[in-house]
Formats: C-alpha cells, sequence, structure tokens
C-alpha cells in the first residue's frame, strides 16, 4: 500500500528540494496528496515544483505557502533557481492564501493516514498547529529535515537554517505531541554528499532529472557539491534501515541571541521526539535511485 505524503519545500533555494520531489515523484510506493512551499517567492517555488510534477505526468495540488516568518525578517530573500522557469512548462496559476487550510482539511480528511515531510522552514506548519491544535495528533507522523542536535562535527554550523528560518514556528512544532516526530539534522545528512561533477553524471539518466539539473546551474554558481539533505528524510519514511535513531526532547532556543533557533537535545528514552543518528550513505544511495526505473 502506498505512503500518503504531504509535502512542505522551499525548492528554489537549495537543489536537494527538488533532487528530493523528484524521488517522491517517482517512487511506486508514494502517494503524493499535495505540495506547499514556503519563504520568500512562495509562487515562483510552486512554478519550480510544477516543472517536476508535469515531467511526472501527475497533476499535484501545489499551493503557495506563507511567504514570511512568523516574527522575525525573512533571511532567504529569493528562490534563485526560478530563473529556469521560462525553460520548462510549468502551470502559473495557484490557490494562493489557501496552504494552510489546505493541508489541514487534507489532514483531517485522512486521519492517521498522513506523513507531512518538511523540508523547509516550519512557517506554514507552526500556523497549522496553531489554527487547528489536533491536528498533530491526526497524522501518522512528521519528518523533519531540520536541526543539528549532537554537534560533534565543529566543522558544522550549530544552527540549521530550517529550525532557525522562524525559530518561533519551530517552537510551535517541537512543543507539539505528534505519534512519530523524526528529524534529520545536519549530524547525520552532512554525511551524505556528492560532488558537482558525480551529480552531473548520476542525473543524467532519466527525464525527471533534466529540470533538476537545469535547476542546479544556480547551485553550483556558489558550491562544487551537494548534501542529500532533504533527500534523506524522504528516502527514511520508506527504508526504515537507512537511518538510527534515538528518543528525546527537542527543545529550540528563544532567547540568547546569537543562539535563536539552536536546537537543544536532550536523550530520554521515552522521548516524544526522535532524531537520527547514523545513517547508511551506501543503503540511501542505493534506494534513492532504485524507483528512478
Amino acid at each position: 500500500m502506498a505512503v500518503k505524503i504531504l509535502l512542505d519545500t522551499d525548492i528554489g533555494s537549495d537543489i536537494d528540494d527538488a533532487v528530493c520531489l523528484a524521488y517522491l515523484l517517482a517512487n511506486p510506493e508514494c502517494e503524493l496528496f499535495g505540495i506547499t512551499t514556503v519563504t520568500s517567492e512562495p509562487v515562483k517555488r510552486a512554478k519550480l515544483a510544477s516543472v517536476l510534477c508535469k515531467i511526472a505526468g501527475k497533476d499535484i495540488p501545489i499551493y503557495p505557502g506563507v511567504e514570511n516568518p512568523l516574527i522575525i525578517p525573512q533571511l532567504q530573500t529569493s528562490a534563485k533557481q526560478a530563473g529556469a522557469l521560462k525553460r520548462w512548462e510549468h502551470k502559473n496559476n495557484f490557490p494562493e492564501g489557501e496552504a494552510v487550510e489546505f493541508l489541514r482539511s487534507t489532514i483531517r480528511k485522512n486521519p492517521g493516514e498522513i506523513i507531512l515531510l518538511t523540508i523547509g522552514p516550519l512557517t506554514n506548519i507552526g500556523l497549522l498547529f496553531s489554527i487547528d491544535p489536533e491536528i498533530p495528533y491526526l497524522l501518522k507522523g512528521l519528518y523533519s529535515m531540520s536541526g543539528n542536535f549532537l554537534r560533534k562535527d565543529k566543522k558544522l554550523p550549530k544552527l540549521e537554517w530550517n529550525a532557525m528560518g522562524d525559530y518561533h514556528a519551530s517552537a510551535i512544532v517541537y512543543n507539539s505531541k505528534i505519534k512519530v516526530h523524526r528529524s534529520f539534522g545536519l549530524d547525520v545528512t552532512s554525511k551524505v554528499i556528492m560532488k558537482k561533477n558525480e551529480f552531473k553524471e548520476k542525473f543524467s539518466h532519466h527525464n525527471l532529472f533534466k529540470p533538476v539539473l537545469d535547476f542546479s546551474k544556480a547551485w553550483f554558481e556558489e558550491w562544487n557539491g551537494i548534501t542529500f539533505h532533504d533527500p534523506l528524510a524522504a528516502v527514511a519514511i520508506f527504508n526504515k534501515n537507512v537511518c538510527g535513531y534515538e528518543k528525546g526532547l527537542v527543545e529550540i532556543e528563544l532567547e540568547k541571541k546569537k543562539e535563536r533557533g539552536l536546537t537543544k537535545w536532550k536523550h530520554v528514552s521515552n522521548g516524544k521526539h526522535e532524531i537520527a543518528v547514523t545513517v547508511n550513505a551506501g543503503k540511501f544511495f542505493e534506494n534513492y535511485f532504485s524507483v528512478f526505473k
């Protein structure tokens, strides 16, 4: 039986969002119920998502979500990959101002059946949980690329973008009680990487990869490789052996000026949160590419 998924994404900035969406669209075990976009230029982000949906031949509902954080200023001011839109067929009209209600009504119509996958800042989800506090209980699970928990690698930033981009919304989400709440932080996602040349070679063998490669041009203007942050969270939904987890409690730092958005982790055997603590990179890549036949 296919897994019912709602995707909340800031596609258009880091290329791994598009890489993640391509996987979900190609995966025969995934029933993608809808896509919501978040942060600056959400309509452009919706257009980018629609490019991949059209290539996949799937009519997925796409809703542009909230553009700015709940309280703090926006730090991610543009969707740079939108420059590629002129080269790809895509939708131009989307229902605006309805993303949170779409999430709410879809989850309510499918109680206990939907996995919500978040791969961007948590503004839409913080609003969703605030407007309808019963929603967290109605989810089958919440899988998020968010945070940096163990912080053993001092080369990684202490603050992770999705958690700190709207840290008030993050606090709302992590304060909620959900059946399965799994987070994939920089601790583990940073171990699933690919250099630019290998990426270009690997992503040249399927139609869905063509727009991803085009979108990646904007990314590779600044970076020489890709970290599969978001795809790891997606693959882990379908392959239970890709990551190992620990239970505990996550708190979001709201007070200390230089640490606002920090994900503070405490191991507790019966904690309401789970974090990924290990990853098998080989199994991840094997599972990711296996859906692109």
